[in-house]
């Protein structure tokens, strides 16, 4: 799901020692997006590397202008890299190169929308060079070479995009597995991969309905719109210390797509739940907020379970949490079985690519015959512990068929006693479009604007798979 994309150990950094450069400056900035860009290259999380980068620099106030840079760098990275190759015979040294591909990450933006004037970007990505005395040489380099990209900047770009690669910055094997599975929007998915996605929030239902968290917003004069049952899109993202009710517990950031999850769940007072890797909690939250329900939320990660108490104490709610692998109930399970589970698996997060760049990076092809059978693993443990009548609702953030509806057409074969419901099935990452409000068909041929599904919910969403299972 959106909250929760696989992670991989933080990688080493090079030492950020302090520099002659205000930490206001966009030579800062581009300095350490660069070391975050190689812990990613070299198999990090970008949060992670964020959070290594940001703590050595030992300035907080940074982060923002660091994090857009590297975001940006990670939805470019094909691109900058194949304007490196052309423009460098000679490779420079990694932390120079990775300088180099944050300036060029600014510069191939639209003049209209560019956050910096071009010669603002030459001139801080040389000084963010010239502060460090092991790479100062480099410095003529720097300013050569975004000086003739400039100079060229249009030949250059139109000729490194005739590699499909550098056109859709995504690794070939994953261009080539949206092709496959979806033929007839693979280049619109890509492209909704390559935006930012929009800040959502999930009104809590037991403190106001979206109407009337709409009103408080523009009390604040904050531009917002539904986008949900349950959901409200910003006009413009915040930190959340500055949306009203965040801290108590009046609203969650959670994509609105996510929010179907619990929609789906169709949970009701007095039901037992199993909430199945859960971390870090906002399905869980979204349960409770909707009916007052026995629910166990599971998470295997101790560390991340640690998440999942923090946000159900913001909103004021409380469950059962354990620490256990789905897959192996012998660990946690009490024998009472569930009228509801929700099993949002471990998958590729394919679908969650406009809000975790890095993901394209990280992943090989190999890691989806692992996750599959992973996915399988799981979804069978958790089946028995189902009542009878009872129901299961498997979920992925994949685009990927092999993780959604090959999944669910396997297990309806490989249980007897389980009865396929209606549910979206695969669910395109999308923008938000003038004709939001109309009904939309999903693969499966299910109607989007069922009593289950608000059709507002898909102005704007990720991308996830949906398959309801009732026990016979």
């Amino acid at each position: 799901m959106t909250d929760k994309p696989s992670r991989r150990p933080a990688a080493a950094h090079s030492r950020l020692d302090a520099l002659h450069l205000a930490p206001d400056s966009l030579a800062f900035a581009l300095d350490c997006a660069a070391h975050a860009v190689g812990a990613v290259r070299a198999g990090s999380a970008l949060p992670a590397a964020l959070q290594t980068v940001i703590a050595s620099a030992k300035q907080p106030t940074a982060r923002g202008a660091v994090q857009d840079i590297a975001s940006r760098a990670m939805r470019r990275l094909a691109l900058a890299d194949a304007l490196l190759h052309k423009l460098v015979k000679k490779a420079p040294p990694p932390h120079v190169a990775n300088v180099l591909v944050c300036a060029f990450t600014l510069l191939t933006d639209d003049e209209a929308h560019a956050a910096y004037a071009p010669f603002t970007v030459v001139d801080q990505a040389v000084s963010a060079i010239a502060a460090r005395r092991e790479f100062a040489f480099a410095k003529g380099l720097v300013n050569a070479v975004l000086r003739n990209f400039l100079r060229e900047r249009d030949t250059l770009v139109g000729e490194a995009r005739n590699d499909p690669v550098a056109r859709w910055n995504y690794p070939r094997w994953w261009i080539d597995a949206v092709k496959r599975g979806q033929p007839d929007a693979w280049e619109r998915v890509l492209e909704a991969g390559n935006a930012q996605g929009p800040l959502t929030l999930r009104v809590n239902a037991r403190h106001a309905t979206v109407d009337e968290y709409l009103a408080r917003l523009a009390e604040a004069h904050i531009e917002a719109e539904a986008a949900g049952l349950h959901a409200v899109r910003l006009k413009t993202p915040m930190p959340v210390d500055r949306i009203p009710g965040f801290d108590e517990g009046v609203v969650s950031v959670q994509d609105a797509g996510a929010q179907l999850a619990v929609q789906l769940l169709d949970v009701k007072d007095g039901m037992r739940v199993l909430d199945a890797c859960a971390a870090p909690g906002g399905k869980t939250g979204h349960i409770l907020e909707l009916a007052n329900v026995d629910l166990i939320a599971l998470e295997s990660d101790a560390e991340r379970s640690g998440l999942i108490g923090q946000n159900l104490r913001r909103l004021k709610l409380d469950a059962q949490i354990k620490v256990g692998d789905a897959g192996d109930p012998a660990q946690w399970f009490d024998g009472t079985s569930f009228d509801r589970i929700l099993a949002d698996v471990p998958c590729s997060a394919s679908g969650i690519v406009r809000r975790h760049p890095d993901i394209r990076w990280l992943r090989r092809a190999s890691d989806i015959e692992a996750l599959v059978a992973e996915q399988r693993r799981i979804a069978s443990a958790l089946w028995p512990l189902v009542a009878k009548g009872g129901e299961l609702l498997y979920v992925t953030c994949s685009i990927f068929p092999e993780e959604g509806e090959e999944q669910a057409r396997w297990f309806g074969t490989a249980h007897e006693d389980a009865v396929r419901l209606d549910a979206p099935g695969q669910l395109l990452p999308t923008a938000a479009r003038a004709n939001a409000g109309a009904a939309q068909d999903s693969p499966d041929g299910t109607n989007l604007a069922s009593p289950h599904r608000d059709a507002e919910t898909f102005a704007d969403h990720d991308g996830f798979f949906y398959a309801r299972f009732q026990k016979r």
